[in-house]
């Protein structure tokens, strides 16, 4: 089975989707399963991970009762209040839908850096594992001395990095990015999406080599097995032309390592992970 380990859904409206600015104008609408369908028949992918685009309780709501009706949808990232006195309500009700599979939140928006170690959301990250869900770490570059201090304070807690952590790939900016990434790769209960990358470089005007050392950064990192293919999808459209395009940049890459790599980051990683 070929997954897709990251991608979104939404019904849009400004004042839910205000992040999507004037220049994302082309994902400026609504996005469902049914637009995705064609998508992964023609790169023959069998299912997805759909990931909270919104930090509310009604966003896995509202993606659970999508997984509900279309079988392409083989697991959820939602979201909970981490920081929460009601968490382990939180927890208890969605832990308990076959398809919700982990949380997310949006750390690379808050404005305190360190917001990643704080004791409250640290607390609540140390309740997961019991619940069987996993956590996808969504950061910048600059917040990876932080990850990987929060990583090492929970070593049986499942990651992800998404996105590779967002490295500079426009103005080729690197060092400090892999660096940090090889002090993440150190831990083994951390994965690494290979995912985000077009909509990090020059919109439109990128080629496939301009990603090849961020992509052997993470190999080299994580290794084989602990890597996962992800679209990124629809946000993917701001920078690329469609779903292929963005996806054969991986699989194009993941082709030269070998056909064991390629089903593993294309499904059996992402499948182990999540318990697909």
């Amino acid at each position: 089975m070929k997954i897709d380990s990251h991608q979104h859904f939404w019904k849009y409206t400004e004042e839910e989707f205000g992040w999507i600015s004037d220049e994302m104008g082309k994902i400026r609408k609504s996005f469902l399963p049914s637009d995705l369908e064609g998508e992964l028949a023609k790169s023959e992918f069998d299912g997805t991970v759909a990931v909270q685009a919104r930090q509310s309780l009604e966003e896995n709501d509202f993606l659970l009762a999508l997984a509900e009706k279309y079988d392409l949808i083989k697991g959820v990232v939602g979201w909970v209040d981490l920081r929460s006195g009601a968490l382990d309500g939180q927890l208890e009700k969605y832990s308990q839908h076959p398809k919700f599979k982990g949380v997310r939140h949006v750390v690379q928006d808050e404005p305190d850096d360190r917001f990643i170690l704080g004791e409250a959301f640290n607390k609540g990250i140390s309740k997961l594992k019991s619940f069987g869900l996993t956590y996808d770490i969504l950061v910048f570059p600059k917040h990876l001395p932080n990850v990987a201090e929060f990583v090492a304070s929970h070593p049986n807690q499942p990651f992800v990095i998404d996105h590779l952590a967002k490295p500079d790939i426009k103005n080729k900016e690197i060092n400090a990015w892999a660096e940090g990434m090889h002090a993440i790769g150190k831990y083994a209960n951390v994965m690494c999406k290979l995912s985000g990358m077009v909509t990090e470089a020059a919109w439109n005007a990128w080629k496939k080599e301009d990603f090849l050392p961020y992509l052997d950064v993470v190999f080299d990192a994580f290794g084989e097995d602990r890597i996962m293919i992800g679209s990124d999808w629809p946000v993917c459209l701001v920078a690329a032309n469609d779903y292929q395009e963005v996806m054969e940049v991986v699989l194009d890459y993941l082709g030269k390592k070998g056909e064991s790599v390629v089903e593993k980051a294309c499904g059996l990683n992402a499948a182990r992970f999540y318990g697909l």
